[in-house]
């Protein structure tokens, strides 16, 4: 049963870093950047018996020829193809295993990510209120942008001249005779 549970935390890691940064991903194939991606937030890049370039041997080794995407099954090969390479010392079952274990349960992390920047100069700049001429057109009052037509000036299909102080008052005119 122990077994089982680990196949399954396996499958679940295998899934979130598949999906990870693609909105199209299904979780069912995993591309080479996020297979990379996997092995240096797992640890099982160490620099020393396993390179960034060795992963991606492994990759194009065990996914089919004309594909750029590997299954879960062609997974678990590459797994096996690291593992006596991570873990020299162990037999092959218990070399598999100990990288099973790196992977389990893992997701991918969001180091290095630009997070939004909050400091005066930017709230200084974004504040609508201190807007002039024809940027302050672009806002209403509460400082929420108004889209399209605030940018461009639309055009109204009514048959009358811009700025025609009597339009819309040629039915009356045709009615009253």
């Amino acid at each position: 049963m122990a077994e089982s549970t680990d196949v399954d935390e396996l499958l679940n890691a295998f899934k979130r870093f598949a999906v990870h940064g693609d909105t199209k991903a299904s979780g069912k194939e995993m591309n080479g950047k996020n297979w990379a991606k996997l092995c240096k937030d797992c640890k099982v890049i160490d620099g020393k018996n396993i390179t960034s370039t060795d992963v991606d041997i492994v990759f194009t080794k065990v996914k089919a020829k004309s594909s750029r995407v590997m299954t879960y099954e062609e997974f678990q090969k590459a797994l096996e193809e690291l593992a006596p390479k991570k873990f020299k010392g162990q037999s092959k079952e218990e070399a598999l295993q100990s990288i099973y274990k790196l992977i389990e349960g893992k997701e991918p992390t969001n180091v290095g990510v630009t997070k939004v920047a909050k400091t005066k100069a930017v709230d200084r700049l974004t504040d609508t209120s201190k807007y002039t001429g024809s940027h302050k057109e672009r806002f209403d009052e509460s400082g929420k942008g108004k889209g399209k037509s605030g940018r461009e000036e639309v055009v109204e299909n009514t048959g009358y001249v811009a700025a025609y102080k009597n339009a819309g008052t040629y039915d009356e005119k045709t009615k009253a005779k």
